[in-house]
């Protein structure tokens, strides 16, 4: 084998693979065992978390690593066989070629496909101890609407006094806790904060 087929090699591999993943998430083929999990992994949005932390993308991904492989391959193909380089200038030409590759593909992924992914809080989704107000008014062993803001969102949910007691629109409450689809609340004024 000469290193012209080595790096022919290198860009089949690089150029299929991300043929195949770009397949694999746009018609979200699933292809059975081991191959079409890391054809799955490749297509779709789950492959940027492995190796990473806080939601920050790896630049050690798949999509990186066939980027690589085929500018690599391709850089390194051309300047073998066309030009007639010396083996190290070819492939410190080829190792450019594929790292630029890589960091264009690696840039496209974190400044545009991943610009608004983050890792949730426990304060995303958590609600007991936030302050609302009731919207709709909370009948005596009834259900009604509170409003409340979270993660700069306004949002509204079903509700029941905590006490069973009923509340008027307008009020303030507090949340005790969230089951259910119901958030248990009682009024701001009478709350006891050890109880909360």
């Amino acid at each position: 084998m000469t290193w012209s087929d080595f790096y022919l090699i290198c860009f089949i591999v690089g150029c299929t693979l991300s043929v195949l993943s770009f397949l694999g998430g746009a018609f979200h083929l699933h292809l059975p065992g081991a191959l079409g999990h890391h054809l799955h992994f490749c297509g779709h949005h789950h492959f940027t978390h492995h190796g990473s932390t806080d939601g920050q993308i790896s630049p050690f991904n798949l999509p990186t690593i066939m980027a690589f492989l085929a500018w690599f391959g391709g850089a390194g193909y051309l300047a073998s066989t066309l030009y007639g380089l010396g083996i190290l200038i070819v492939l410190g030409i080829a190792c450019i070629s594929g790292f630029i590759g890589a960091r264009i593909v690696f840039l496209f992924l974190a400044k545009v496909l991943m610009r608004r992914d983050y890792t949730m809080r426990k304060s995303d989704y958590f609600v007991a101890g936030r302050l609302a107000t009731v919207n709709s008014p909370i009948r005596e062993g009834r259900t009604g609407e509170i409003v409340y803001s979270q993660g700069g969102k306004r949002k509204a949910t079903a509700a029941r006094s905590q006490d069973g007691e009923s509340i008027e629109q307008g009020e303030e409450v507090v949340i005790v806790r969230y089951e259910n689809g119901i958030a248990y609340v009682c009024r701001l004024s009478g709350t006891d904060p050890g109880k909360v």
